[in-house]
């Protein structure tokens, strides 16, 4: 009860005063690497006087109570196992038991957790889910700065440049072939920049598809932008756009042939009426950018690395050289930016080939097929 005093006398109040506890319903998510630093909502009740939380007894960073139902942090680095997460208060503490599990992965600082390891399901080659699982990276991830899902890339050494499909020839630009090796794991957008995430950071779409006419037009591929417009977004988030070497190695996912991966042909197809399962073109697209993810996965789990839109890369375009090449970034200078992959709009598989190279000046958005993927070093 709550007494009220006054110089001659005292009474209760009329409304009795009770105190509450603390709650916490969920950790989301619930799992991160040992190394610390992912970032977790925690979800509950009465949280506004959180002063401190704890995961598995242990200080978390960045604190920052939202509101009485929600609290973020950083968690600190632990021990592979689950452990439970802790808020503090003036009245203690109140935990919720086993709600934080630590795996043996290390998830980028920039990053939260979405799944430790390759599914099985989605990366059918063994010797791929052990060459991403050697890295020590989590497989996937959610950039913090700007919602983009990636999964890592293991190091590895492939032939770079031209593969003919059946009916398609290859470019004199697509030549010399040439063994390539990249040194270093990286993390890339599972799927093309939506317009969704490029609003949430540049706040102007330039793109043609969007609004009311264009259903689920947030999720389509932003479009319309240049290689230089694309470095704003980029400086913005910490992101950057993979080079030509990482997009060919990523597209390809371990194949050699002319298109990468898809379902019934997990080695890859050089058959060009297969194509249509894991790309937009003009065969099933509609005259329209799709939704992305809505083609089968490659071999490293990456949605529309053919067809859909274009893909602007870091480099320059230049010419192959004749030697074997390790972790190449394109020429220092030239007149035009190389995007890659093909788009929703071609008639033929012709440009789909995972070794097709077109450029344009870095200032050029007049197409509605021109996009981007984004990358980040772990």
């Amino acid at each position: 009860p709550v007494v009220l005093e006054t110089a001659t006398s005292s009474v209760l109040a009329p409304t009795p005063f009770e105190y509450v506890q603390q709650a916490i319903t969920a950790v989301t998510p619930n799992v991160g690497g040992f190394s610390g630093g992912n970032y977790i909502t925690i979800t509950g009740s009465n949280l506004l006087g959180t002063t401190a939380v704890r995961v598995g007894g242990v200080l978390a960073t960045e604190v920052n109570v939202v509101n009485g139902q929600t609290v973020t942090a950083r968690t600190p680095p632990g021990s592979v196992g689950t452990t439970d997460v802790s808020v503090v208060g003036v009245k203690g503490a109140i935990s919720l038991p086993n709600s934080f599990t630590y795996v043996s992965v290390s998830v980028p600082s920039w990053a939260t957790l979405l799944e430790a390891n390759p599914d099985p399901v989605i990366v059918t080659s063994s010797s791929l889910r052990a060459a991403i699982t050697a890295t020590g990276l989590a497989w996937r991830v959610r950039h913090s700065a700007s919602g983009v899902e990636m999964l890592v890339v293991p190091p590895g050494s492939f032939l770079m440049g031209c593969s003919s499909s059946n009916t398609q020839g290859c470019l004199t630009n697509e030549n010399p072939r040439r063994t390539v090796t990249l040194t270093s794991p990286f993390y890339l957008g599972r799927y093309e920049v939506t317009q969704s995430q490029w609003t949430s950071v540049m706040t102007l779409n330039p793109s043609f598809f969007q609004g009311s006419s264009w259903p689920n037009s947030g999720s389509r591929p932003v479009e319309m932008v240049s290689w230089t417009w694309i470095q704003g977004y980029l400086a913005a988030t910490g992101l950057r756009l993979p080079t030509e070497a990482e997009w060919e190695y990523a597209c390809r996912g371990d194949t050699t042939t002319a298109f990468h991966s898809g379902p019934g042909f997990p080695q890859g197809t050089n058959d060009d009426s297969l194509v249509s399962q894991i790309a937009w073109y003009s065969v099933n697209a509609g005259g329209q950018t799709r939704v992305v993810g809505g083609r089968a996965p490659n071999g490293l789990g990456f949605h529309d690395m053919l067809g859909n839109v274009w893909e602007y890369v870091h480099d320059w375009m230049g010419s192959y050289p004749n030697v074997a090449q390790t972790d190449p970034t394109g020429p220092s200078t030239g007149t035009e930016r190389v995007f890659r992959g093909g788009c929703y709009q071609h008639q033929t598989t012709s440009e789909l080939r995972a070794s097709m190279r077109v450029s344009k000046l870095p200032g050029y958005a007049d197409w509605s097929n021109l996009g981007f993927r984004a990358a980040c070093n772990p």
